[in-house]
């Protein structure tokens, strides 16, 4: 059998203007790139902090790699747990006020190792209607009942853990801590209480929180003041605000003994390497003791926010600094996306099955590396696409 029905769809998402392609990075990532040849002001990066080219964690990425080499080498229950990893992962416990921490090689694994690790059939998992593809699938492998609640409604919760459930199963609540295009946060107080009332667990990643919200940066369950009994499995990625690659489950030393048994993709595959590990330990220093770039972050979101509803364009209920621009037509989110290229200005177009059909959008992100400059032009450029 070949592949020639694949050739059809592949062109019917074309006509949709729904087909993916990738681009070719030729710098460093950072405010300005060069892509394909070409140079841009960027808006479409998730280093929220500007840690993913900082010369410290750098230098401490090279310094490891001729300490430690390059490959983990094996898995973590194998000889591939090396001493830069167990020291990251007592000061992300430390950062993340959790007993423990147990180190992934990216998002995607820690929330399928999390969820399956938890669940079985027979038990039941409610996850929130617009929760990253990644938490989606956990739920779908992990095997137990799969239902999804409206998107940030602690009503909707609620009506699903009153119903009847066998004492002996198991229910696990999965939330984003901040949507990924939508860019706002969760009730996490209110859904924590619904949580305790029903003897359920619930289980936030933090992908874009870490870094960016808390005072001390540490996201958005810092954010409402809620600690490891409030939510029991906090997830966390370290290639957005920490600037450099792999993922972390923080909980209770119980929860972490059972991923470190149960955990299938822990358990078999190779651990990240070292020096990723050594440079995070550097981006976590800097995320704690440089404040700024918090500050300096939510005052650009600021200017952002108020400038482009000056200019009529409709944004998101978001703090964060993922702020998209809902346009509504693929097409149309494709040619405003397309222009601001030609202008030197680069902003994904984020379409459907990603995001909810007719809310295709432009999700500009923000970075404390930025300069009110930069953002003014971003601004002026949306300005002047609105008479084209």
């Amino acid at each position: 059998m070949g592949f020639e029905s694949l050739a059809s769809e592949l062109e019917l998402r074309k006509q949709k203007h729904l087909y993916r392609r990738r681009r070719l990075l030729q710098s460093p990532q950072g405010t300005g790139v060069q892509l394909d040849n070409k140079h841009y002001l960027a808006f479409c990066n998730n280093d929220y902090l500007g840690l993913a080219n900082h010369p410290d964690v750098v230098k401490a990425f090279q310094q490891a790699t001729n300490e430690c080499g390059v490959g983990g080498g094996a898995s973590h229950l194998v000889n591939g747990h090396h001493q830069q990893h167990h020291q990251l992962e007592k000061e992300l416990a430390e950062f993340t006020g959790r007993d423990r921490v147990l180190l992934f090689s990216n998002g995607y694994m820690a929330n399928i190792g999390a969820v399956n690790a938890l669940l079985g059939k027979g038990d039941l998992v409610l996850e929130d209607r617009l929760n990253h593809a990644s938490l989606l699938d956990a739920g779908l492998l992990s095997g137990a009942r799969f239902q999804r609640y409206q998107h940030a409604n602690n009503d909707s919760l609620s009506q699903f853990l009153a119903k009847p459930r066998p004492e002996k199963n198991r229910t696990l609540v999965v939330t984003d801590g901040v949507f990924s295009m939508d860019g706002d946060i969760p009730p996490l107080p209110e859904l924590a209480k619904s949580c305790a009332e029903h003897n359920a667990w619930l289980m936030v990643d933090d992908a874009h929180g870490f870094g960016t919200l808390g005072k001390n940066g540490g996201g958005c369950v810092e954010h409402f003041g809620l600690g490891q009994d409030d939510v029991q499995v906090l997830v966390g990625t370290l290639g957005k605000a920490f600037g450099t690659a792999g993922a972390f489950v923080a909980g209770s030393e119980l929860l972490i003994e059972t991923l470190i048994q149960n955990a299938r993709t822990y358990i078999y595959t190779t651990s990240m390497p070292p020096a990723v590990a050594a440079a995070t330990r550097v981006s976590l220093k800097l995320l704690q003791t440089e404040s700024w770039r918090r500050e300096r972050l939510a005052e650009l979101i600021s200017r952002f926010r108020v400038g482009a509803a000056q200019l009529g364009y409709e944004l998101m209920d978001s703090s964060s600094p993922i702020q998209p621009i809902i346009i509504g037509s693929e097409e149309k989110a494709l040619n405003l996306a397309g222009w601001l290229e030609e202008q030197g200005v680069l902003i994904t177009a984020i379409r459907p099955p990603t995001v909810p059909k007719g809310t295709a959008r432009l999700r500009i992100t923000l970075c404390a590396e930025h300069t009110e400059q930069q953002v003014d032009r971003l601004l002026d450029l949306l300005d002047q696409a609105k008479s084209k």
